[in-house]
C-alpha cells in the first residue's frame, strides 16, 4: 500500500478471484481528524473516485468526518477486469461480501465505519451490512436496488445505446483508465435477461445498524418503491425523499444530501 499527502491518490493491494488486484482510493480529513467518524464512499454503477468530484471532501468537511473514496476493481485506476470476464448476476454480491471487506482490512483494519453507497454502491452496501453487521457504525444508501424494475432496465439499455452509437464512451473516459471494462461489466450484467429476478430483499432484513435511505422523487433508474421496500424489511431506516431530484442526489441538490447525511450520523453517534 502506498500513501502520500491527505489528498493523494493511493492504492492498496488485494487478492481477490485468484490474482492480485490494486484498488485506487483516496482519505480526506485523516491528518486534522484522526479521531473523526469514518465514512466510506461507494460509486455507482460507472462511477469512481474521480467521478464523485467534490462531493466527498464537502460532506466530511461540513460533518467533520474522515472518508475514504475508492474505485472497485474494474472501475477508474483500479485493476480492470480480466480479459473475456463478464460479470455474473451476483457481482453485487461478490463486491459486497468479497472486495470490501478486504479493501477495509487493507485501508481501515479495526475500524467501524459508516459506509455511504450511490446505486449499485448503495445496494453493495446493504448487502455488506446484512452479512457483516459487527463491521459497521451504519449506512447511507442513496438510490440504492433491492430488486429491478422496468424503468431501470429501460434506462439501463438506453446507455448501451449512447454507448455504443453517442459520446459516452468518450466522456467516461475521463474517470476510467479502461472504459469497456467499466461500462461493459455493469451493463452487460444488468441487461442479462436472468438479472430481471435479481432480488435482496429476503437479505437485508438481517441490518442491524441505523439506515438512512436517500433517494430523488424524480428518479430515472427507479422508483421509490426502492428506498420505501428498504423500511418495511429494516425497522431502523429513515427515509430521505427529495424533491426535484433524479438519480444522483449529490448532484442533483448536493446541499441537500450533506445536511441530511450529516444530521443523520452525527444523531446514531451521539446515541
Amino acid at each position: 500500500m502506498t500513501r502520500d499527502a491527505d489528498v493523494a491518490i493511493e492504492f492498496a493491494d488485494i487478492d481477490w478471484q485468484g490474482r492480485p488486484v490494486r484498488i485506487e482510493y483516496q482519505r480526506i480529513g485523516f491528518s486534522a481528524r484522526s479521531s473523526a467518524p469514518l465514512v466510506v464512499f461507494l460509486h455507482e454503477g460507472l462511477g469512481s473516485v474521480a467521478m464523485w468530484k467534490d462531493f466527498p471532501r464537502r460532506l466530511c468537511d461540513a460533518g467533520g468526518f474522515r472518508g475514504i473514496v475508492f474505485s472497485r476493481p474494474g472501475y477508474g485506476r483500479s485493476t480492470p477486469r480480466a480479459p473475456g470476464e463478464s460479470w455474473t448476476i451476483d457481482f453485487m454480491h461478490r463486491q459486497a461480501w468479497e472486495v470490501l471487506p478486504a479493501f477495509l482490512d487493507a485501508v481501515a483494519a479495526g475500524e467501524k465505519p459508516w459506509l455511504f453507497g450511490h446505486s449499485d454502491g448503495g445496494s453493495i452496501a446493504l448487502l455488506f451490512a446484512a452479512r457483516f453487521p459487527e463491521r459497521l457504525a451504519g449506512l447511507v444508501a442513496m438510490a440504492p436496488h433491492i430488486f429491478v424494475e422496468d424503468v431501470t432496465v429501460a434506462n439501463i439499455e438506453e446507455a448501451r445505446k449512447a454507448y455504443e452509437n453517442g459520446n459516452l464512451a468518450e466522456r467516461l473516459g475521463r474517470y476510467h483508465d479502461d472504459v469497456d471494462s467499466a461500462f461493459g461489466g455493469w451493463n452487460r450484467a444488468w441487461l442479462d435477461p436472468v438479472f430481471r429476478g435479481w432480488n435482496i430483499e429476503g437479505e437485508i432484513g438481517d441490518i442491524r445498524c441505523p439506515v438512512l435511505a436517500i433517494q430523488g422523487v424524480d428518479d430515472e433508474y427507479g422508483t421509490l418503491d426502492q428506498i420505501r421496500g428498504i423500511a418495511r424489511k429494516v425497522a431502523q431506516t429513515r427515509l430521505f425523499e427529495i424533491l426535484d431530484c433524479g438519480h444522483s442526489p449529490h448532484r442533483d441538490q448536493p446541499e441537500t444530501a450533506i445536511v441530511a447525511t450529516i444530521s443523520f450520523i452525527n444523531s446514531q453517534e451521539k446515541s
